[in-house]
C-alpha cells in the first residue's frame, strides 16, 4: 500500500524564488490528507496534479496566515465545483471563527458538510482515526497555540503464503488467517496452524509534521523511531537568538531533534527568505543528522514497506 509525502511549500512568512508557504499532502493507500494550506496552495495541488476532490481531511497546524490562508480558497473551489463529500477539518480554536466570517461575508453557502474538530494544542492526544491510519496531536513550543501531527499505519494482516495454503479454503478461514488466528478442524481437514501458512505482516509506517516550534527536545520520545520526520528549519544556527525571539528552530536543531528521536529520515523546511541557496542548511542539518533532505516544492518522498 503507498505511502508518501508531496511537499507543496516550504516557504516561511514571506514566499521567495518558486518557495510558497506551507502545505503537503500525505496519501496512504487511496486516502489523501492536507496538511497545512497555505496561500494558493490549490494553485500547488493543480501544478503537481494532485486532486483536491480526493482530499477529505485536512490537518492546520495554527493560526499563522503562512499556515492556513489558502484554505478559504481551496474550500471555496471545491464549492464550486459540485462537491458533496463532506470535509473534516482539524485545528486549533479560531479557526471555526475565521471561516464562519469569510463565508458570511461572501455569502458562501457550501455545496457539502464542513466538519471542524477542535485540537488542543497543549496536548499529545489521538485526534483522528480511519481504516489505514491513527493521528495523534503533537505541542509545539510557537509564539501562538501550535501543535504537529504524528500519522501512524495501524497494525497490518500477516502475509498468506500462497503456495502453502491448502486448496479450498473459504474467505472467513483465509481471513483467519490474515488475522493471526488458527484455522479450526473440519470433517474434511485437520487444524491449520498460522505459523504454517503465513509469514509476518509489514511494519506499520509512520510519519511525524513538526510544525513551527523552539527546540522541543522533549517531543522526541513522542515520535520515537518515527520513519519519517518533518521539522520546521528557519534560520542557520548562527541566527539563534533571531530563531528564539520568533520562536522558530535551526537547522542544527532540527537535525539533533531527528537524532534524539531515532528517526529514520528528516525532511526539513519552513525556511527563511533570507536565504537563496539552501545547501547551507542542509549541511548544517546533516552534520547532526545525516539522513536530511530538503523539503522543497514538488519533492514526493516514498516511505516503503518492511517487514520485520
Amino acid at each position: 500500500m503507498e505511502f508518501e509525502l508531496k511537499i507543496l511549500g516550504s516557504a516561511s512568512a514571506t514566499p521567495f524564488m518558486n518557495r510558497h508557504h506551507t502545505a503537503q499532502v500525505l496519501t496512504v493507500g487511496n486516502m489523501q490528507y492536507l496538511i497545512d494550506c497555505g496561500e494558493d496552495t490549490q494553485s500547488r495541488l493543480i501544478e503537481h496534479k494532485v486532486r483536491h476532490q480526493r482530499i477529505g481531511t485536512i490537518f492546520i497546524s495554527h493560526l499563522h496566515g503562512d499556515h492556513f490562508f489558502g484554505l478559504f480558497g481551496l474550500l471555496s473551489s471545491m464549492h464550486l465545483q459540485g462537491r458533496t463529500e463532506p470535509v473534516r477539518l482539524y485545528g486549533p480554536a479560531g479557526l471555526d471563527e475565521v471561516l464562519t466570517t469569510q463565508f458570511r461575508h461572501s455569502y458562501t453557502q457550501l455545496s457539502f458538510d464542513l466538519e471542524f474538530i477542535l485540537v488542543d494544542t497543549s496536548r499529545h492526544q489521538q485526534v483522528y482515526e480511519d481504516r489505514h491510519i491513527t493521528v495523534h496531536s503533537l505541542p509545539m513550543r510557537h509564539r501562538i497555540p501550535c501543535c504537529g501531527y504524528l500519522f501512524r499505519e495501524k497494525p497490518k494482516r500477516r502475509h498468506l503464503i500462497k503456495d502453502r495454503l491448502p486448496a479450498g479454503l473459504s474467505p472467513a478461514q483465509l481471513s483467519l488467517l490474515s488475522q493471526g488466528e488458527d484455522v479450526p478442524a473440519t470433517a474434511e481437514r485437520p487444524r491449520l496452524l498460522n505459523a504454517d501458512v503465513t509469514a509476518e505482516p509489514s511494519r506499520s509506517r509512520s510519519y511525524a509534521y513538526c510544525s513551527d516550534t523552539l527546540f522541543t527536545p522533549e517531543n522526541a520520545d513522542l515520535v520515537r523511531g518515527v520513519d519519517l520526520l518533518y521539522h520546521e528549519s528557519t534560520f542557520l544556527h548562527e541566527m539563534l537568538e533571531r530563531a528564539t525571539i520568533t520562536h522558530h528552530s535551526t537547522a542544527r536543531q532540527a537535525g539533533e531533534f531527528a537524532r534524539l528521536a531515532g528517526a529514520s529520515r528528516l525532511l526539513i523546511g519552513h525556511f527563511s527568505s533570507r536565504y537563496r541557496d539552501l545547501t547551507p542548511l542542509l549541511r548544517e542539518a546533516q552534520q547532526e543528522f545525516e539522513a536530511t533532505e530538503l523539503g522543497v516544492e514538488g519533492k514526493t518522498v516514498r516511505v516503503p514497506e518492511v517487514r520485520d
